[in-house]
């Protein structure tokens, strides 16, 4: 792509997918150095209590190993901004699987031999990992993940569901979920004099900067993050982890280079993982479909380290029109690990809560699923009473059933189904919000006729460096191929991590604010340019933040095609579609990719991905990607990802809204709701496996179910 005129929005190739495919790419644990040395932590081996002894003399005789740092000798840091990075500095374990030690060693497989050879004494505690939504601990907080009130509403809602004509009571289930990104947490580091330098697996290389200032007590000048390339993160990797804050310090006190690879049983302890949530929905409405109430309650369990707390009962906020509204979120302080953001947090688990309980209310009414949701859609966002920037919801839904052959479908549960496999469709909507952050950015022009742009933004698969190049050169009028990118660098300047679907809106704002001022100070100049060229800085501060009076949200639509196969109990899905009003999209290639990614994940949500809280030893069960099963190509038959024209321009200057997080919203609704529709049986527990699905035919009397016993 060389011209100007559709830079914008063509599926242009990925800048870095040629380093990527011929591994010259480089990630954290590849930045090689002389006498670098690896880390390997120690886990906490009790659920709760604190550390009576450490014996390190097995480790350190252990050949190469360097040095075992615990409680007792490790560098004492600064008080964190979060509490899950106060590593190595009290014997107390709040839970299973905290570092209580980290061995460092010539090589990975001698602190990993150091690591096991650490003998710990623990006086343990009782503990409690259970959550129940009558948990006598359970607390409504002052606000949700994201500011969020923890309570919002309007009108009656209980008289209103009292009153109505048709009522739909249900609780729904959804475990903890893992990020489980490829490639793991991980961070190399090295001290020079008073400076260090941090090669971190992170979304955001300032957050990682201005956090490890914090916790060593540095200028942040004197602090260097980078993070080149990432493999992946969904949330997990948004906020600094363990091994930036351990690799630090191990190289501090060790005086050489360090590597903390965190091992992949170790994440689902100390990086954060999506809450189980419990959802209790009352829908109710008039004879002609129309809700006249909707009460969508949320039980989460948060850490005793710290409180996050789950904010899924916020998308029944935006949803629909009803005239009596109430939205609750409850927390239950437990010793578990300390959860966090996973792609869609909030918005996916509750609008899978949502979208299946709309699709009950359709059943009970006997009206189409799809009509019912255009039925009751707000002139306004229902909380706020803000009006929409743009809201094409209706579109995305009509658009999708032509294109699925909606029209087609036999309301029957299992009509279509043929032998011992139950065919069903289900859909599901889906919203996300809009979010950007202030961010820096600068752009030169050089002398051979180039540009070179500079934007602290973090590429963790998304394609950030060709959107925001696809963004410069669209500023500035010029080709793409005349234009450099620099990125993931804290020495560049301020940057939002790439986080709630607002990295490119933030720093495309940036780089086209930057461009669109060189592109001035071009105009003024006259002669050739000199030898360090012509620059133009940009700080979004006090614009891209800025409150606004519309309410920004994307929405989408998702389908779903499944069979039930009723001897085993497999569900496979045959089809997924989802169709997407999400602003300008601004590479088409890149933008498929992310709504079939999250289309992908949200089956693996609905299918396959699990992980339950062993209440005797308070770890996760499943900790590897052996044992947590995320879906695999052959999982899906079919994804389609398709989106509208929309043009909105309330936004920002390239009129998109974000896309790495809708795609994920309402798959997993979509997925539940068509195997109802092909076994007539509602299943309200994620994931639906084999044992579950079977179980419930036989407990259904279903004639097929009967010959899996």
């Amino acid at each position: 792509m060389t011209g100007t005129e559709t830079v914008l929005g063509a599926p242009v190739e990925r800048r870095e997918g040629r380093e990527k495919v011929t591994g010259t790419a480089r990630y954290a644990a590849e930045f090689d150095a002389p006498g670098r040395a690896q880390a390997w932590p120690v886990p906490a081996a009790v659920a709760r209590g604190r550390v009576t002894g450490v014996d390190t003399a097995p480790a350190l005789a252990l050949p190469g190993v360097l040095a075992v740092l615990t409680h007792e000798n490790a560098p004492r840091l600064g008080d964190p901004d979060d509490p899950t990075l106060s590593l190595l500095q009290s014997p107390h374990v709040p839970h299973r699987g905290w570092f209580v030690g980290l061995v460092v060693a010539e090589t990975l497989e001698a602190a990993r031999a150091g690591a096991a050879a650490v003998r710990v004494t623990y006086e343990a505690e009782n503990h409690d990992v259970t959550l129940t939504a009558s948990h006598p601990e359970a607390y409504v907080p002052e606000s949700a993940n994201g500011g969020f009130p923890a309570v919002s509403g309007h009108g009656d809602p209980d008289g209103a569901f009292a009153s109505s004509a048709t009522r739909v009571d249900v609780e729904y289930r959804i475990p903890p979920l893992h990020n489980h990104p490829m490639e793991p947490h991980t961070s190399t580091a090295w001290w020079e004099g008073d400076r260090v330098t941090v090669h971190s697996s992170s979304q955001g290389t300032s957050a990682v900067r201005t956090e490890l200032a914090r916790l060593f007590e540095l200028p942040e000048d004197r602090i260097t993050v980078r993070s080149e390339h990432v493999g992946g993160g969904f949330g997990s990797k948004g906020t600094p982890r363990p091994d930036a804050v351990l690799a630090v310090m191990a190289a501090r006190e060790t005086g050489r280079p360090v590597t903390v690879a965190l091992p992949r049983r170790y994440l689902p302890a100390v990086i954060g993982h999506r809450a189980p949530t419990l959802h209790r929905l009352r829908l109710g409405a008039d004879a002609d479909g129309r809700l006249t109430s909707l009460v969508h309650e949320v039980t989460t369990h948060t850490s005793r380290v710290k409180e996050f707390v789950e904010q899924a009962a916020v998308p029944a906020r935006v949803m629909y029109a009803a005239p009596a509204l109430r939205t609750l979120h409850r927390v239950t302080p437990l010793d578990v690990p300390t959860p966090s953001w996973m792609r869609a947090p909030g918005e996916c688990p509750g609008m899978y809560a949502l979208e299946s309980a709309v699709d009950e209310l359709a059943v009970a009414l006997g009206m189409d699923p799809v009509e019912l949701r255009i039925r009751n859609e707000p002139d306004t966002e229902p909380d706020s009473g803000k009006p929409f920037s743009s809201r094409h919801l209706v579109e995305c839904l009509r658009e999708g059933a032509r294109r699925f052959g909606w029209e087609d479908r036999d309301p029957r549960p299992g009509a279509g189904s043929a032998g011992p496999l139950l065919a069903g469709t289900g859909v599901a909507a889906a919203t996300y919000p809009v979010m950007v952050s202030p961010c820096a950015a600068t752009a030169r022009a050089l002398p051979d006729g180039g540009f070179l742009v500079r934007v602290n933004a973090t590429d963790i698969g998304t394609g950030a460096r060709t959107v925001c190049s696809q963004i410069a050169a669209d500023a500035l009028g010029v080709p793409l191929d005349r234009v450099r990118i620099d990125v993931a660098d804290s020495g560049i300047g301020f940057a939002p991590m790439a986080g709630g679907s607002s990295g490119t809106a933030s720093w495309g704002w940036a780089v086209h604010e930057a461009c669109v001022r060189l592109t001035g100070r071009l105009a003024e100049h006259s002669g050739p340019l000199p030898d360090e060229g012509i620059a133009a800085d940009a700080d979004t501060s006090g614009t891209a933040d800025a409150e606004s009076p519309f309410a920004r949200h994307a929405f989408g639509a998702h389908f779903a095609e499944v069979t039930v196969d009723t001897v085993t109990g497999e569900v496979r899905v045959t089809r997924l579609l989802g169709v997407f009003a999400a602003g300008r999209i601004l590479n088409a290639r890149t933008a498929r990719s992310q709504f079939i990614g999250g289309l992908t994940m949200g089956l693996g949500m609905a299918l396959t991905e699990d992980s339950t809280v062993d209440p005797a030893f308070g770890d996760f069960a499943e900790s590897d990607l052996a044992s947590y099963h995320v879906p695999a190509h052959a999982d899906v038959a079919s994804v389609e990802a398709h989106w509208l024209d929309e043009d909105d321009t309330h936004l920002n200057p390239m009129g998109s809204k974000g896309i790495g997080e809708i795609g994920i919203v309402g798959s997993a609704a979509a997925v539940g709701n068509a195997v109802h529709h092909a076994t007539g049986i509602r299943f309200r527990e994620l994931p639906l496996t084999p044992d579950r699905v079977l179980t419930g035919l036989l407990e259904h009397g279903h004639p097929a179910g009967m010959l899996g016993t």
